[in-house]
């Protein structure tokens, strides 16, 4: 990258947060910090206010705004990439502004690149669900619940768990949203269970945001460890014939997956996972191609499983 390129992605960069410190502009740029102060002293005296908060990082003064942004060909072509994935999973609430973010973007795109990417969204395709969401969860919150997040008001729902079946009112904290398992989840603590709670997010019904303000218990990372291992973790070790090993190679690490041997013609995986009466309902989906190794309790659950299901067809 040229300077006079790097002096414009790094006003770009600048406009995109609201302090930035000399360390993160080096390292994005793979610069030394000694040209980083170079090239911000060179936009000052291009007459870009630029301000600093010593030890904080770099700002620009409110009022100043960049032209239209151009794109190159990559970049517009990524744009597409990401419209197909907001299109196929997300709700309402986010396509909608979303699809109003792409006029704009498309408004400063060249004649050429309009073309071009008009022939692209018309063969790029994300495979949506089969399942139709219940009309009882019309799944519309994303939008509330990323406004939630930023003012750090506390979210106020019913939310329905498959689980027993019952509706509950719930008022939470809301941390963070996570995309797995084909669907969005709510991270938040659960102010009614008084712990780190995980909420599909199209099983909220009547959501809303209260005035309660709300500061964060801890760091976002560590909130989320505490969620995912809050209990007491079982080790668990198994034996997976090869075709099955194969088949499971991205599903196991949502199940705790540690590590992994060649063992013959299967292979010996370990997991960690706080919950063997779930991990037990994975590891029934790969039938005969699994082995338990250990723990014997993983065992004797699996062995009631088969026999609840023996008897169901008798």
């Amino acid at each position: 990258m040229n300077r006079i390129d790097r002096l414009t992605a790094i006003l770009i960069q600048l406009q995109t947060k609201k302090l930035i410190t000399a360390q993160e502009i080096a390292n994005h740029f793979d610069i030394s910090l000694r040209t980083v102060y170079r090239d911000v002293r060179a936009l000052e005296e291009a007459g870009v206010p630029i301000g600093a908060e010593a030890g904080k990082g770099y700002f620009i003064m409110d009022g100043y705004h960049l032209p239209p942004v151009m794109f190159s060909e990559e970049e517009a072509n990524a744009l597409v990439l990401g419209a197909k994935l907001i299109e196929g999973q997300t709700d309402k609430s986010i396509k909608e502004h979303f699809s109003g973010a792409m006029l704009k973007i498309k408004s400063v795109l060249k004649s050429a690149q309009k073309d071009g990417l008009e022939k692209l969204e018309e063969q790029i395709r994300v495979n949506q669900s089969p399942i139709q969401v219940d009309d009882q969860f019309p799944n519309n919150f994303m939008a509330t619940i990323q406004k939630a997040m930023i003012e750090q008001k506390v979210l106020q729902f019913k939310y329905y768990s498959n689980h027993s079946g019952d509706m509950t009112e719930r008022q939470v904290e809301p941390m963070g949203l996570v995309y797995y398992g084909s669907s969005w989840h709510l991270l938040a603590y659960c102010l009614l269970r008084q712990g780190p709670r995980d909420f599909r997010v199209d099983r909220l019904v009547k959501l809303e945001i209260t005035d309660c303000h709300f500061e964060p218990r801890e760091p976002y990372e560590e909130f989320i460890k505490r969620l995912t291992y809050g209990g007491e973790l079982e080790e668990v070790i198994v034996q997976i014939k090869g075709e099955a090993a194969r088949y499971i190679v991205n599903q196991k690490y949502y199940q705790g997956f540690v590590s992994e041997q060649k063992n013959g013609d299967s292979v010996e995986m370990k997991f960690l996972t706080p919950h063997l009466g779930y991990f037990s309902r994975w590891l029934a989906m790969l039938g005969d191609s699994v082995t338990i190794v250990s723990p014997d309790k993983l065992l004797t659950i699996m062995q009631k499983r088969a026999e609840e299901l023996r008897r169901n067809y008798e």
